[in-house]
């Protein structure tokens, strides 16, 4: 049974006095010493949080109590865990500037950790076992405690093994007082796939899958997604194994964005808000009422298109960090992305709201209803899913959210590795030979993310937000960013926020099986 997310062998390292590993070097590498490493404990972790915090800040305290719960979904009893009882958990809402103090209490049978994805908070409490923080044991309990400086849309999530995969996750909304220009009213969409409690359980599909075992599985992955092109991107070198027949059919075109391997594993439900599309989630609204969907991918392996019927988006923020507004027909989210857009409700009695599980034909269900009439059928087709769809090349920082022009101190290129056929996954920076990205505070650093695998994967930074380099206007500030198979993106990011800082892929059974890394801050 998996029982920690991070657990490649050569995470061994402990640093002094922070009781916690974060050593992840590769063998044969130079490894610094422990005293080297700016731990989740030093001292500059501390002084960063001082600085984040107003001496008057709000403390906003929730309590998320995590233990196995039953839930039924089309009818049928599931078996789970959750926050509170609920799938998903309990909604946190702050103000930015406040401080939030969460205690977690952990009834399952398995350690827990929760993870603030998306929010630049003090290392200590990022919630990455062994590497931030020894696990809460079963029976225990751990008081996140930090301060929220950007506004925007993030969740939270367990960040332990495969428990993703059940219901532990929960949106964290942070508002902006100062804010008046958005719509008076927010709607959360929370998307999710659902395996857990239908006949096996994550941990066993992990084993299923790195025994090469298709149950539950499309073995090949293929799709027929349909998406314009990512920008940001070009082809990375042809050093994989592949034939060129094989590379051809997966190289990401305007029909297929993400290639046509799509998604590990074929889900039994679909979900937004915790409801399939045959009980759908309903949320009454004013026909014409100007409406923000927050819209949060919390999937383990599956990528969304999301439309809603007779209605545009326009795209105001993309992973809690504002663009200059956009009008797209729908959006992809990959796992772990956020993307806030402000709709108009259509005079209708109740609009579908859909997403589309990429590269198949299933979809999730939630209903905007407007007055009476029956709800859509699960299976209702929305003719904007197949208009025009957002891409990284729409999206532009906003003046006060883009990175000051300068120029990198150093740059990565950070390698992704892997196949399907052995299910061994991998994630190094090229020319360090290691297994970390070693910065200092203060520095402008690049990532090249560099695709060698047949397979598109969500990457995610913890504590920082990068910006796109797209070589025209400031790209977009992300946290989370699509990299499609043997393609290659380039992110910067500003080196202030001290500590140990996981990279890895947001398909939980990648990162399982390999496919993480650390943004290391050593001392000056």
């Amino acid at each position: 049974m998996s029982t920690r997310w991070f657990t490649p062998r050569w995470l061994v390292a402990l640093v002094a006095g922070a009781g916690v590993g974060i050593g992840l070097w590769a063998s044969g590498s130079p490894k610094p010493r422990a005293s080297a490493l700016v731990g989740p404990g030093d001292r500059a972790v501390g002084t960063a949080e001082a600085a984040r915090r107003a001496k008057d800040a709000r403390v906003r305290d929730v309590t998320l109590t995590a233990a196995p719960t039953t839930l039924r979904l089309d009818g049928r009893k599931v078996t789970t865990w959750a926050f509170n009882q609920t799938v998903p958990g309990p909604q946190i809402r702050v103000n930015a500037g406040d401080v939030l103090r969460a205690r977690v209490i952990n009834r399952l049978p398995q350690p827990l950790t929760v993870h603030w994805h998306g929010i630049a908070l003090r290392n200590d409490m990022d919630g990455v076992p062994d590497v931030t923080q020894k696990a809460i044991k079963p029976g225990g309990q751990f008081v996140y405690r930090f301060t929220v400086t950007d506004p925007g849309t993030f969740f939270y999530h367990s960040h332990v093994g495969t428990q993703l995969d059940r219901g532990l996750y929960g949106p964290l909304i942070v508002d902006d007082p100062r804010d008046t220009t958005a719509p008076r009213r927010d709607i959360t969409v929370l998307l999710d796939d659902w395996i857990d409690g239908t006949g096996q359980t994550p941990d066993q599909v992990l084993t299923k899958l790195r025994s090469g075992a298709t149950t539950g599985m499309d073995s090949s992955g293929t799709g027929s997604p349909d998406m314009g092109s990512m920008p940001g991107m070009s082809s990375a070198s042809s050093d994989s194994s592949s034939s060129g027949s094989q590379m051809s059919e997966n190289m990401p075109t305007r029909t297929s964005p993400l290639g046509e391997d799509t998604t590990d594993l074929t889900y039994p439900y679909y979900l937004i808000n915790g409801r399939p599309a045959t009980d759908p989630a309903t949320v009454t609204v004013t026909p014409g009422e100007r409406i923000r969907l927050r819209i949060i991918n919390a999937a383990s392996t599956t990528p969304f298109r999301v439309a809603v019927g007779g209605s545009r988006l326009t795209v105001t923020a993309s992973d809690g960090f504002p663009v200059r507004p956009v009008t797209a027909d729908t959006i992809l989210l990959g796992m772990g992305e956020r993307y806030d857009a402000v709709v108009t409700v259509p005079r209708s009695g109740a609009v579908p709201l859909v997403a589309k599980a990429e590269g198949t034909s299933a979809q999730a269900l939630a209903v905007l209803r407007t007055g009476t009439g029956t709800n859509p059928m699960p299976d209702t087709k929305v003719k904007e899913l197949a208009g025009r769809l957002l891409t990284y090349a729409d999206l532009h920082a906003t003046r006060a959210a883009a990175l000051p022009a300068r120029t990198p101190e150093r740059t990565y290129t950070v390698n992704l590795t892997g196949t399907m056929t052995t299910y061994k996954w991998g994630i190094a920076a090229a020319k360090e030979g290691s297994a970390t990205l070693p910065v200092r505070q203060g520095q402008r650093i690049r990532l090249v993310l560099k695709n060698e695998t047949m397979m598109w994967h969500p990457m995610h930074l913890h504590g920082h937000t990068f910006q796109l380099v797209t070589g025209s206007a400031p790209g977009p500030r992300k946290d989370t960013v699509i990299v499609p198979p043997m393609s290659r993106v380039t992110v910067d990011l500003d080196a202030n926020n001290p500590g140990q800082w996981a990279l890895h892929c947001h398909n939980i059974y990648h990162a399982e099986a390999g496919m993480l890394t650390t943004l290391s801050y050593v001392k000056k």
